[in-house]
C-alpha cells in the first residue's frame, strides 16, 4: 500500500489562474500529469516537487504533506475563536 501524498497544487494554480496546461509547461511535463498530482494519483518525484515549490516560489511543505491540510475554513474558524 503507498502513502497518501497530500498537496495544494489545485488551490495555488487556481489562485493564481494558472491552467493545467500553462503549469505543465512551465515545468516540462504532460497536463494530465498535473491532474494526476492535484487529485493524489500520482505523487512527484523530489525533484518535480521542488520544482513545483520553486514555480510557486513557496516552501515544498507548502505544497506537499503526508497528513490532509486543514480546511481552509476550518482554519479561520479556529483562529477567530481564539480572538474572541
Amino acid at each position: 500500500m503507498s502513502e497518501v501524498i497530500y498537496n495544494r497544487i489545485a488551490m495555488l494554480r487556481a489562485e493564481r489562474g494558472i491552467s493545467r496546461r500553462e503549469l505543465a509547461e512551465a515545468l516540462g511535463v504532460h497536463y494530465q500529469t498535473v491532474g494526476y498530482l492535484e487529485r493524489g494519483e500520482f505523487s512527484p518525484s523530489l525533484h518535480l516537487a521542488l520544482r513545483l515549490s520553486r514555480y510557486f516560489e513557496v516552501p515544498v511543505e507548502v505544497l506537499f504533506s503526508i497528513d490532509p491540510f486543514p480546511r481552509i475554513g476550518a482554519a479561520s474558524n479556529a483562529d477567530a475563536q481564539r480572538s474572541a
